[in-house]
């Protein structure tokens, strides 16, 4: 993964189920049965697992940050391999 690459996570405990993370980037989030937002790996499998990161493809990179940055539950946060806030809650 290169320097620049950017990782996504949601924290399910702030999500409000609003769903435009789903309508913007359905490739990377979905709802699970809980009726809350979670990451989805490359294959398309959904992570339940608390603070899962995946990796954002360049094609789908501006909807991923404009989902985090519209998400009123504040619970999408795109970061860098650092752990530096790209967008979301604590970005700059």
């Amino acid at each position: 993964m290169a320097d620049d690459a950017l990782l996504v996570r949601v924290d399910q405990d702030l999500c409000t189920g609003d769903g435009l993370c789903v309508q913007l980037a359905p490739t990377v989030f979905e709802f699970d049965v809980d009726g809350l937002a979670y990451v989805k790996d490359a294959s398309g499998a959904l992570l339940s697992e608390p603070g899962a990161r995946v990796p954002v493809s360049p094609r789908c990179a501006k909807d991923v940050i404009e989902s985090a940055e519209g998400c009123p539950g504040d619970c999408i946060f795109v970061e860098r391999q650092d752990g530096s806030v790209v967008a979301g809650p604590g970005a700059p």
